[in-house]
């Protein structure tokens, strides 16, 4: 394996030698595709990190899928699931669009997990090597998370329908530059072995399942399935792909914080990404050592069809308590780290209380978006406690609930960073969660 300085440096050599994609893009529109049932608010520190090394904000766009969770069976509609050629529809829509609002001729795509997959095959099967100039995908399953002949709908089956038509014939196109990011070992999508419920264990995809035959392929170790498109050294490695340059490591702050977002919801069993109308939205300020609220709230509305809120003048050092309340589902609190720079892309989405949930006074859940946890890599702690359901080895899990009083405050840390959030009555359908930037 080679040392990521390698890896790196072999990036540099490769992408300034890129004719039409990378040192002579300018400010060439990037659209960012995120990974099943997620949202495009898992983007917004890497287009922060864009914008303070002098990219142009209006050129950098983030999409939401409709519905982002895959069905079990590609061939099989189901309801609040799209399948891979609906998700390749839609992006085959925006970048239309996005193409017409700047006036351009290709874009270049960045794609999470199964977003990355979405990416190859609006390249290879809708027309998009004609639009796409740099496929960056991340940590994307391109040769499955498992190989069976048991389940040939499904789209992460390697010896499915869907990826052996994908890497049929040539895995990229000659028109369209493709880099692949992924892991050493430490991507729970990418490993040699999948274990089955009540089964012996089945072939995976293979620590190199994300890479692709004749694009540039490079290996960060130690990262997860999700920092691999979202962590400070991914974001270092996709700079240099799009611009031919090493970036500015860091997030720049601004004074003026505008912060906005949208309410979504569940359906069907999973996240959706369609708006919940009628949700109220209140935001405080919190104290940093107790999560107490400052004051009066910073913004008081209610969603329209939309299911837009905001946007609000918001302090670049503050934290804040966002309070969403709608129809079906519970009361949910979620506090957030200091926003240093402005996005319109926080995304309050909103889950029905489950019948397991805990049966304690308050639950609190900790939720990193962007990575999971990892024991003996990162901190990760609610009141001093690791929180249980986070298992050894590779890590798996990005969320982590424990029980608690009411009415008292507890202290969250992942890694560098601390929130601080209060307690509320489960009984009275209220919910709270500690949510990281990083």
């Amino acid at each position: 394996m080679f040392p990521r300085h390698l890896l790196l440096a072999v990036l540099m050599l490769t992408v300034a030698a890129m004719s039409e994609t990378s040192t002579q893009t300018g400010d060439r529109p990037i659209v960012f595709v995120h990974g099943n049932g997620d949202s495009a608010a898992l983007w917004h520190t890497t287009l922060w990190r864009f914008e303070s090394n002098g990219y142009d904000g209006s050129r950098l766009f983030a999409l939401d899928m409709v519905a982002p969770a895959a069905p079990a069976d590609d061939r099989v509609d189901e309801p609040n699931r799209s399948t891979t050629t609906e998700q390749r529809d839609q992006l085959a829509a925006a970048v239309a669009r996005i193409l017409a609002e700047t006036d351009q001729t290709r874009v270049i795509l960045i794609g999470s997990s199964r977003g990355g997959n979405t990416i190859r095959n609006y390249i290879k099967t809708a027309g998009g090597h004609a639009t796409v100039a740099l496929a960056v995908l991340c940590g994307t399953p391109n040769h499955g998370i498992f190989a069976s002949d048991d389940a040939p709908g499904s789209e992460y089956n390697r010896r499915g329908e869907f990826l052996t038509g994908l890497n049929a014939g040539s895995e990229i196109h000659p028109d369209v530059e493709f880099v692949t990011i992924r892991s050493d070992a430490n991507d729970k999508y990418a490993q040699p072995t999948v274990a089955v419920d009540g089964g012996e264990d089945i072939s995976g995809g293979g620590y190199d399942s994300p890479a692709l035959a004749g694009a540039l392929n490079l290996v960060i170790d130690g990262l997860d399935h999700r920092e691999v498109a979202f962590a400070p050294q991914a974001f270092d490695a996709i700079y240099r792909a799009v611009t031919g340059r090493a970036p500015t490591p860091g997030i720049t702050p601004e004074t003026n914080v505008r912060l906005g977002g949208v309410v979504s919801g569940f359906a069907n069993g999973e996240p959706t990404n369609l708006p919940v109308a009628g949700a109220l939205v209140v935001v405080y300020a919190v104290h940093p050592e107790t999560g107490a609220r400052l004051g009066e709230p910073v913004l008081r509305t209610t969603t329209g069809a939309d299911g837009h809120w905001g946007p609000f003048a918001g302090a670049p050092t503050a934290p804040y308590e966002f309070v969403t309340s709608a129809a079906g589902y519970p009361t949910t609190h979620v506090y957030r780290s200091p926003f240093p720079r402005p996005t319109g892309l926080i995304r309050l989405r909103l889950e029905p209380l489950s019948g397991g949930a805990p049966s304690a006074p308050a639950i609190v859940t900790m939720n990193r978006p962007r990575g999971y946890f990892g024991h003996g890599r990162d901190t990760f702690t609610m009141d001093g406690r690791v929180p249980d359901g986070v298992v050894t080895g590779v890590p798996t899990t990005s969320a982590a609930t424990l029980a608690f009083a009411v009415d008292r405050t507890v202290r969250v840390v992942l890694n560098n960073e601390t929130l601080a959030v209060r307690t509320y009555r489960l009984a009275q359908q209220h919910v709270v969660f500690a949510e990281f930037h990083y």
